[in-house]
């Protein structure tokens, strides 16, 4: 059965939503230009024997509606590239990685693109999730509940126990409150692992490892943006600790220790190992294995949890093989609960700083992390990553990766 490898990785800079650098470039027009940048990485790959273009969105609306997978395909003169588009919100493109994954070890092409997009800034107008209201009524009731912990003053209890449903369309801050009450992560422990996301990034941009991961994007008017517009300088646990809870009055989660609102694009060339040794190509990773897992919503921040142990298990490693992880920071709280119940230890996780200084562009973050681990893992010289993250809805989902040049 052959292996899946990747052999090429473009991501772009992140801006902050609605006020940020990338805020004039569409959704497709993002993608485009990391499409292109990653196939010039890889010469030696003819174009039409790509097999499919899969593109990761986690708001597949407005701009980025219809099937964006294959609008992206044709705007980069590829008519003859199929392309389609997956939605499994801020881990859209780790699932398309995953599909290439099955794909290959199925024998049912040796070449495709992964790629992820998000463009917060252009959502469509609607109700307050800027989304026309599709919600179920039967999570009435759910929603309702929800609003009582945004009141202040309750303390979590799973549904499920009661025979109620979860509350599908909860808020992701809410989340996090629900896992930091759960776990008992205090919002000390949330703001000093937001000022270390952002200390750690400052570091590794004058170090130069983040200027190794991200490719230029150009503007409408002609301009080029090569940096993330969200890591701060010099930001101090004082300026943290004094920032105002978000989502509950009595809350912990606040602006400084959760991530922003972005926009960004990122794309990968996945392969089988035969195709690229064909081609003369050493990969840089191999995708060793993948698992999605499921929970309640109102405590999506745990999925990576089980979704890591499931990936773990199928490539015959424990935690402690891994050298270094990275999980997603949507919420400092979230990404505290999951390392704890995992075993990682600080040292080897989020080593550059993560999405808390850098962002989360729901529908790219999948392939972004890809991009990062895998120069994470050159930068350190290290063999094996996971990547992983919760996912809205009440899901997890990771991979694991070993470096390969």
């Amino acid at each position: 059965m052959p292996d899946a490898v990747i052999v090429a990785c473009a991501r772009s800079p992140i801006g902050r939503a609605a006020k940020g650098s990338l805020t004039a470039l569409r959704p497709d027009d993002m993608a485009v230009q990391m499409v292109r940048a990653v196939l010039d990485k890889v010469p030696e790959l003819d174009p039409t024997e790509i097999e499919d273009l899969v593109l990761g969105v986690g708001q597949p609306a407005g701009e980025a509606g219809n099937n964006l997978g294959r609008a992206v395909a044709v705007l980069a003169g590829m008519d003859h590239l199929p392309g389609t588009t997956v939605n499994r919100y801020c881990s859209s493109s780790l699932q398309t990685t995953r599909m290439a994954l099955h794909a290959i070890k199925a024998g049912e092409g040796d070449a495709f693109l992964s790629v992820g997009v998000e463009a917060v800034s252009r959502y469509p107008k609607g109700n307050a999730d800027g989304m026309p209201d599709t919600r179920n009524p039967l999570f009435a009731d759910a929603q309702a509940r929800t609003e009582g912990f945004a009141a202040g003053g309750q303390v979590w209890a799973d549904p499920r126990e009661a025979g109620a449903l979860p509350d599908l369309y909860i808020a992701m801050g809410q989340t996090a409150e629900n896992v930091a009450q759960l776990k008992g992560v205090s919002r000390a422990d949330q703001d000093a692992f937001g000022v270390r996301s952002q200390n750690l990034a400052e570091a590794a941009i004058d170090a130069g490892f983040w200027a190794t991961d991200i490719t230029p994007l150009t503007l409408p008017d002609g301009t080029v943006v090569s940096a993330d517009d969200g890591p701060r300088r010099g930001v101090t646990l004082a300026a943290v600790e004094a920032l105002k809870p978000v989502f509950r009055p009595d809350g912990t989660v606040t602006a400084g220790n959760c991530c922003p609102l972005n926009d960004g694009a990122a794309a990968l060339v996945v392969m089988s190992d035969a195709k690229a040794a064909a081609l003369g190509l050493t990969p840089l990773a191999r995708v060793v294995s993948t698992a999605v897992s499921g929970l309640s919503p109102e405590v999506m921040g745990l999925g990576p949890v089980e979704a890591s142990r499931r990936a773990l298990a199928r490539a015959g490693l424990a935690i402690s093989d891994i050298d270094l992880v990275e999980i997603n920071e949507a919420f400092a709280a979230q990404v505290i609960a999951s390392a704890r119940e995992l075993g990682i230890e600080e040292d080897r996780l989020n080593v550059n700083g993560g999405a808390i200084a850098v962002g989360h562009p729901f529908g790219m973050t999948g392939a972004r992390i890809t991009s990062t681990l895998i120069n994470s893992l050159r930068w350190h010289d290290k063999q094996f990553g996971l990547e992983t993250m919760c996912v809205g809805g009440g899901q997890g989902m990771a991979m694991v990766l070993e470096r390969l040049s």
